[in-house]
Order: C-alpha cells, then sequence, then structure tokens
C-alpha cells in the first residue's frame, strides 16, 4: 500500500469541487461539519472528574488522533488543524456552559443542515463527495481548505 502525499490528498479530492458554488458551500459546511463532531464528541459525559478529561475527554482525545492522521501527511498541515482543532474545543466549552440549548442539539441540528448544504453543493457539482470512494477523504476535506489558507499566506505544507 502506497501513501498518497498531502498534495495527492488535496489534487484527488479536488476534482469533485471545481464548481463555484460547491466549493462556496464547502468553505461553511466543512468547518461547520468539523466542530459539529468535535462538539457532539464534547457533549459525550465524562467519567474523569476533577482531571483535565472532566469535560469534553471524548473530543480531546478524538482531536489528538486527528492530529496523529494529519502528523503522517505534514507536519504544518497538523499544526494549522490543530489550532483549528483547539478553536473547537474551545468554542464547544463555550456553549456548553453558556448556550441556551444542549450542546449535543445544537450540533445535530447544525451537522444536519451542514450535510444537506454539502449533498446540494455535489448535486451542484454533478459529482459524487469523494468520501463515497475513500473515508478518509472526511479528513481530507477540511485540510483542503487549510491548503487553500496556507497558498494564500505563503506557508509550504
Amino acid at each position: 500500500m502506497s501513501l498518497r502525499s498531502i498534495q495527492q490528498w488535496f489534487d484527488a479530492y479536488g476534482e469533485s469541487h471545481q464548481h463555484p458554488t460547491n466549493k462556496l458551500i464547502h468553505w461553511i459546511c466543512v468547518p461547520t461539519i468539523y466542530f459539529c463532531v468535535v462538539a457532539l464528541l464534547w457533549s459525550i459525559p465524562s467519567p474523569f472528574a476533577h482531571t483535565w478529561l472532566a469535560t469534553g475527554w471524548v473530543a480531546k482525545v478524538a482531536v489528538v488522533l486527528v492530529g496523529l492522521f494529519y502528523l503522517r501527511l505534514s507536519l504544518s498541515i497538523m499544526l494549522g488543524m490543530l489550532a483549528f482543532s483547539i478553536g473547537c474545543l474551545a468554542i464547544a466549552s463555550w456553549l456548553d456552559l453558556n448556550a441556551p440549548w444542549p450542546l449535543w442539539a445544537i450540533s445535530l441540528g447544525l451537522f444536519v443542515l451542514a450535510w444537506i448544504g454539502q449533498f446540494y453543493g455535489h448535486k451542484v457539482e454533478g459529482k459524487k463527495p469523494s468520501f463515497m470512494d475513500d473515508l478518509q477523504f472526511l479528513m481530507i476535506g477540511p485540510a483542503w481548505l487549510m491548503g487553500f489558507v496556507y497558498r494564500r499566506l505563503g506557508i509550504r505544507y
């Protein structure tokens, strides 16, 4: 089994993300879905009272594992995704404490709406989502967007 480079992943992902409307939808929906997954994981009750894992323990462990996935592809992409993930953890924590509705309910609603948006974008594109060929593309989508940010800022990945 050969490992793809980060650029090979981005190129393959980009093949089904050419239409401007689909790209715009992805800029909104992919980060939303990523956040929702983090927030849903944050919502899982913790058996670790009085430790740093007292809240959001599953989300924190998942962020570490996701970081390892990205590290295998690119240190700089991993660092960017780690920063984004920490932001998602912070927002989930804040919403968990301050939102008028349960975090899981907010996250689930946004998750469903964002996936509807994603599938609409692919209908406009006329191509099926990449993850239908390889589930790893679910992890490549957020990094693909990070790659655009990096290129704009002149950061190598």
